[in-house]
């Protein structure tokens, strides 16, 4: 006998989702925050920006995804939901702080 039950997801958006939108935010700060830079130091070279802007991205999407894990996990309503977003967003945005230091080392960050 065949059931015609089916389970609905929790979040219909997907990681991949939360990934390139974790990913297109630090793209921005990044862009933003480099726009604002003066005239190089001869050291860091002529391609200086695109470590910064690969690293920074990258960290961004694992920040996402680390965003939809929990907040997959942890979302059952109430308090749990409250949590979900705070650690989510905790974790993004020691996520995204440590890419613009690994970005930046070498360059801004000396």
């Amino acid at each position: 006998m065949k059931s015609n039950l089916t389970t609905q997801p929790i979040h219909p958006g997907s990681a991949g989702k939360r990934m390139l939108l974790g990913a297109g935010i630090a793209l921005i700060l990044i862009v933003v925050f480099l726009l604002g830079a003066d005239e190089p130091k001869p050291e860091w070279g002529k391609l200086w920006m695109i470590k910064p802007l690969l690293i920074v991205p990258l960290a961004g999407a694992a920040g996402g995804l680390f965003y939809y894990l929990v907040d997959h996990r942890l979302h059952q309503g109430g308090w749990r939901k409250v949590l979900a977003i705070l650690l989510g967003l905790i974790g993004y945005i020691i996520s995204l702080w440590l890419g613009i230091v690994l970005g930046l080392d070498g360059t801004w960050w000396d």
